[in-house]
């Protein structure tokens, strides 16, 4: 196995746990990074020479090698990978009945790139990085001896590949379905397999979803960039009186519209449930200039920030959308709000929830602050994997001033 140096004092956060190295804390004299291939196994050394730990590396990524093992020289081959699988599986059925979760959730797994949702005895599988499409071989043979899938849909349409030199083209094995049967919270939900939105199913938000749906009863529900319905399918079923969902899709939309009905045939039957498609930010406009009030308003945008760089022009377009979103409640409704872009920090995301509520004339109360579920573990030292946030509050009118 070859060595990866690391410059003179670049070892402090790999020491604390941190599993990433970045092109410039190598010491490219004495390891230079044009001599590894792509996803190539290496044994780590700080400046003194002291082994931290194998990893793959890419020389072409910004993020040049990824520890996979604290065990220095540690190869990533069928056991180790069996091992974690085995890992990572006894935590989800230990903590769900069902088979629908997701069982490898990247660092959070300490297998770096892996994204893998289970569905049944479908695995839709994202794989980010080119030391994990090294072993996809592998990968494959063990998952098939662990679970036995019927069917695997590789998604690989990702922006990560594209950073790491890979291609982006979808591969199917067996007869993936074409659309999925999620159970979640007691709801059934159906979502596009083939064609979804990221894995198809977003499993991080299911225990936010069961929080908001809390204050359903009786309320009339707005759920905005609501995709296939999450959150008012919830609503739905826990006692809504009427759902009306927002998003860009048409194809979301009616996946929404469908499962709201799925899981409350009495809203669907008296007309309660509703679809709108478009511009969140217009729709949102026109639904308060049309006097549209609502009782529990559920607001799960994209990530408006995936670059750092792009922070400032994310924090804004989060700030109107959730100005717009808390202008559509009722005096003493619920609001939802959520992020998923790891670069907004959840007290940045609270200080949004709260400028929205003085903007409105609001006294904001925070009832519930979540993140991501257990089949999405945080590891302990890369706040990177903390990528999700959820505050639910309820919005009084505040008091007019004398």
């Amino acid at each position: 196995m070859k060595e990866l140096w690391l410059r003179k004092g670049e070892d402090r956060r790999l020491r604390a746990g941190h599993l990433w190295v970045f092109g410039n804390e190598a010491d490219v004299r004495k390891s230079p990074l044009g001599d590894f291939a792509p996803g190539e196994e290496a044994l780590i050394r700080d400046a003194r020479g002291h082994a931290l730990g194998s990893a793959f590396v890419n020389p072409h990524s910004l993020i040049c090698a990824r520890i996979y093992s604290s065990r220095p020289g540690e190869s990533l081959d069928g056991n180790l990978l069996r091992r974690r699988l085995k890992t990572a599986l006894a935590l989800r059925e230990r903590c769900f009945d069902v088979p629908y979760y997701r069982l490898c959730h990247g660092e959070g797994d300490m297998l770096p790139g892996l994204v893998i949702d289970r569905f049944g005895d479908h695995l839709t599988i994202q794989i980010g990085t080119a030391g994990m499409e090294a072993r996809k071989d592998t990968l494959r043979e063990e998952l098939r001896s662990l679970l036995g899938p019927t069917s695997i849909l590789w998604d690989n349409d990702l922006a990560s590949r594209g950073l790491e030199g890979l291609t982006r083209e979808n591969e199917m094995e067996g007869d993936a379905p074409e659309e999925l049967d999620v159970p979640e919270n007691g709801c059934r939900f159906f979502a596009p397999c083939r064609s979804g939105q990221k894995t198809g199913w977003f499993y991080d938000q299911r225990r936010n979803r069961a929080e908001a749906a809390r204050y359903a009863r009786g309320a009339n529900v707005l759920d905005i960039f609501s995709y296939a319905g999450g959150f008012g399918g919830t609503a739905a079923r826990a006692g809504a009186a009427s759902v009306a969902f927002i998003d860009a899709s048409q194809t979301a939309v009616d996946y929404a519209v469908r499962n709201a009905a799925r899981n409350a045939p009495r809203l669907a039957d008296a007309g309660a449930v509703t679809g709108l498609c478009g511009d969140a930010f217009e729709r949102m406009e026109q639904l308060y200039a049309e006097g549209r009030r609502f009782d529990l308003v559920c607001l799960d945008p994209p990530a408006f920030i995936k670059r750092r760089k792009d922070f400032e022009q994310g924090k804004a377009a989060y700030r109107k959308a959730n100005a717009l979103a808390v202008r559509l409640l009722e005096p003493g409704g619920v609001f939802v709000s959520c992020s998923c872009s790891h670069h907004l920090p959840a007290e940045t995301l609270r200080g949004l929830v709260a400028l929205a509520a003085a903007r409105n004339n609001r006294q904001g109360r925070i009832l519930h602050a979540g993140g991501q579920p257990e089949d999405h573990p945080v590891h302990c030292a890369m706040p990177e994997t903390a990528y999700l946030k959820c505050f639910i509050a309820r919005m009084d009118q505040d008091e007019p001033r004398e």
